[in-house]
């Protein structure tokens, strides 16, 4: 039988390449966290503005091996009649890049993914001065290159810091903070094997809380919550969340300063050359 000698023919039979790759260990909560943080410790973070040169502003953040990028383009004409306003229109969208987590996410966003940008709109829409661009809409991109937990946090951290760098007006700047509950131990910035799972048909008081805090104003922007929490235990856990997010907030100044600072020398050295 003639054979195309042009093709690379494969083999008569394939298996999924998820049959090797090694499954978690299924973590029991502690204390003592596998990375040898306390319950009340974030994890290491760097942040920078100003990244992609295309977009108007933009950010990246990285908390550890949660890899977060975001661009904003805008304000532009809305594109859609029907969502014509007289106030600003913010649209946003959060996507898992396809080598983002253990199994390959789609190139089309999913319905998890569809959520978490509702989330990440509830979050950063309180913050903006939507009536400063009237009958104009601002995009926001949010890609996650790399998920180790705590994603949608790292993304309203880093949404925030693209508008700011936009030059987008905003009352404050949004801090993003999330924190895992397993009873009475709270888990702050936990990690992807320490994040909570609706599969795994957790008992009362244990979840997963996620806020957006502007600090200068003392507000909570947005809270999402996952699980069955009673009420002082999502208590407590915002309480640390708010604290944890005072604490990032001199992060973001910096950030966005240093940012401001290289564009103001750059203007500079353009113009003595000229």
């Amino acid at each position: 039988m003639p054979t195309d000698s042009r093709r690379l023919t494969g083999p008569d039979e394939t298996k999924s390449p998820y049959i090797f790759v090694k499954q978690p260990k299924v973590q029991v909560l502690t204390e003592k966290r596998h990375d040898g943080r306390s319950p009340d410790t974030l994890r290491p973070i760097f942040l920078k503005a100003d990244v992609v040169s295309q977009a108007r502003g933009s950010a990246y953040v990285e908390q550890d091996n949660t890899k977060v990028m975001c661009a904003v383009y805008g304000p532009r004409e809305v594109g859609r009649r029907e969502d014509f306003s007289m106030k600003g229109i913010i649209n946003c969208v959060f996507k898992y890049a396809t080598f983002s987590c253990r199994y390959r996410r789609s190139y089309q966003q999913d319905s998890e993914e569809k959520d978490l940008s509702v989330q990440l709109l509830d979050a950063l829409e309180p913050a903006v001065c939507m009536h400063k661009f009237p009958k104009a809409q601002v995009d926001i991109y949010v890609t996650v290159l790399q998920n180790d937990g705590s994603a949608l946090a790292a993304a309203i951290t880093c949404a925030s810091v693209a508008l700011a760098n936009a030059g987008i007006e905003m009352y404050d700047l949004v801090v993003g903070c999330s924190v895992r509950i397993a009873h009475h131990l709270v888990l702050l910035d936990p990690t992807e094997n320490e994040e909570y799972k609706s599969q795994d048909d957790n008992p009362v008081n244990h979840g997963s809380v996620t806020i957006g805090y502007m600090p200068s104003l003392n507000q909570v922007s947005a809270i999402t919550s996952k699980g069955e929490i009673e009420f002082e235990a999502i208590k407590k856990a915002m309480n640390r969340c708010v604290s944890s997010s005072q604490t990032l907030y001199s992060v973001l100044q910096k950030c966005l300063n240093t940012s401001v600072v290289k564009k103001l020398h750059k203007k500079t050295n353009n113009y003595m050359q000229t």
